[in-house]
């Protein structure tokens, strides 16, 4: 299963973007998906995830302002992200667990599956 990754790009601080993640498969169908980024020099760190179609969680630095959501009918996840400021930069990445999982992990180590990453810079 591959998870391809888009939507990125250069905006300025307080611009909005929406990032879109599709599985290659359509009979893959994870309970829990997520959201994580690595900005240049950090850590991989957690974005948002979604467990189902409405139990979502989110980091603190983007609660309010992203929004995680997905449309199992297109087997995609979208990472709704508004009012964008540069420490919002980084590569972003959605992930997935494994199939019977269905607790949300805030760590890289609970996905099994990621995609090829979306890169986003905020500057003005």
């Amino acid at each position: 299963v591959q998870l391809q990754a888009c939507g990125g790009g250069l905006v300025q601080p307080g611009a909005s973007l929406r990032l879109s993640c599709v599985a290659s498969e359509r009979s893959f169908n994870p309970t829990v998906l997520a959201w994580f980024r690595q900005a240049p020099g950090k850590d991989r760190e957690f974005v948002a995830a979604i467990s189902g179609s409405t139990s979502t969680v989110y980091a603190d630095s983007v609660k309010g302002r992203y929004t995680i959501s997905r449309d199992n009918a297109a087997n995609t996840i979208y990472l709704q992200m508004n009012g964008l400021k540069p420490e919002d930069t980084g590569v972003y990445y959605c992930a997935a667990r494994s199939p019977a999982l269905t607790v949300i992990h805030r760590t890289a180590r609970g996905y099994a599956y990621w995609g090829q990453g979306t890169e986003v810079t905020v500057s003005s």
